[in-house]
């Protein structure tokens, strides 16, 4: 007995094995996936690469999903869900040397796609060697002739209507393995960072995350103190920070006449710090990693911008995010990407002239 194979029967024999193999590369086909993304540039910039580890996991659930960060950064991602494991390299110390031990320890891995973020060269040198068959970066990457796919990095001009943040600009390296449409940038405070916070939340409060890496960059002391002495009496205030903003938010409590500050530089983790931003009623910040949190966790946030400017595509994501910025046109801003010790001009106008009712915007909701 044998079965006979019509036209009819072989066309939707075809058609079957047509079927089970598109079920079984959507379901297995991830599997064999072994993904590394590489961003060992400054925090806000981890912060925002884990839009693409996001994207990233809702197409290949069951890959394998690594991140390259630089030692100091990687309290941020850990026991994030959607990370397998978390390279780490130390910059400041045998800066070379660790770099080689990378180079070794990403060729190890056999990653089949790498996704480089960071555009300069010793990211690059990493990809060089690593042996992945898909290698996408940013052509301003000096190793970029040995990516297999190439995006140009653009900034747009100082006031554009329409600039590309750079969760999009990310997204484009991997546009190609997934879709158009950037994830938003997610970050994980666990139980114990959220139980670490809790005695902060049991009245209104606000957070203000007064310092910056960039003195152009960073709202004057003076401005805060001012900002502080007018924000609601019945919120407390916490100034977040790392140990060494310590002195500034000193400086700040200080000198200010609102009756609940404390500050807490130095004394919160990365995700703690976000934690406590999540609930806040406001949190004001620079253009800075503080921002970043507040828009991977969904937080409302004020962000003063001085020297710099929304259009380069770092601004708040949300839509419980407001950019307050001094309302004429300087000559001289932006002075730059990232910002400079000393105004050049000597004035300091982007910052001085922002005032008080701008950033008491939300007030008025609450009362």
């Amino acid at each position: 007995m044998y079965y006979k194979f019509s036209t009819k029967n072989l066309k939707k024999f075809f058609f079957i094995v047509k079927t089970f193999k598109k079920v079984y590369n959507r379901r297995f086909a991830a599997v064999a996936h072994k993904f590394l993304v590489i961003q060992t540039a400054f925090t806000g910039d981890v912060v925002l690469a884990t839009a693409v580890i996001e994207k990233l996991h809702q197409f290949y659930p069951s890959a394998q999903l690594d991140f390259l960060l630089r030692k100091g950064n990687e309290g941020l991602l850990q026991n994030h869900p959607c990370i397998t494991n978390l390279l780490v390299w130390d910059k400041k110390n045998q800066k070379n040397q660790n770099l080689f031990r990378i180079i070794a320890q990403v060729r190890r891995q056999k990653y089949t796609h790498i996704i480089n973020l960071h555009r300069f060269g010793s990211s690059g040198l990493i990809m060089l060697f690593s042996g992945a068959q898909y290698k996408a970066g940013f052509d301003k990457n000096p190793f970029a002739f040995c990516f297999t796919k190439k995006v140009t990095h653009i900034i747009a001009q100082p006031y554009s209507p329409a600039p590309m943040h750079e969760i999009g600009r990310n997204q484009q390296l991997i546009a190609d393995i997934t879709d158009t449409e950037p994830a938003w940038p997610k970050l994980y405070p666990t139980p114990a960072d959220e139980a670490s916070v809790i005695k902060y939340k049991s009245k209104p409060y606000i957070c203000i995350a007064p310092s910056s890496v960039w003195f152009t960059k960073q709202f004057p002391g003076e401005k805060w103190v001012s900002l502080v002495d007018q924000l609601p009496a019945d919120y407390h205030i916490y100034l977040l920070g790392a140990p060494g903003d310590k002195e500034l938010a000193d400086s700040i409590a200080s000198k200010t006449k609102h009756p609940l500050v404390k500050n807490l530089c130095g004394k919160l983790s990365f995700l703690q710090s976000a934690a406590l931003m999540k609930d806040a009623g406001m949190n004001y910040t620079n253009d800075s990693a503080p921002l970043h949190f507040a828009s991977a966790m969904n937080a409302p946030v004020t962000a003063v911008f001085c020297s710099t400017v929304p259009a380069f595509g770092f601004g708040p994501l949300h839509n419980n995010g407001k950019i307050v910025e001094i309302k004429e046109r300087l000559y001289c801003r932006p002075c730059g990407l990232h910002g400079h010790k000393e105004c050049p001009e000597g004035h300091f106008k982007c910052a001085m002239e922002i005032t008080n009712e701008q950033l008491l915007w939300w007030t008025s909701k609450t009362t």
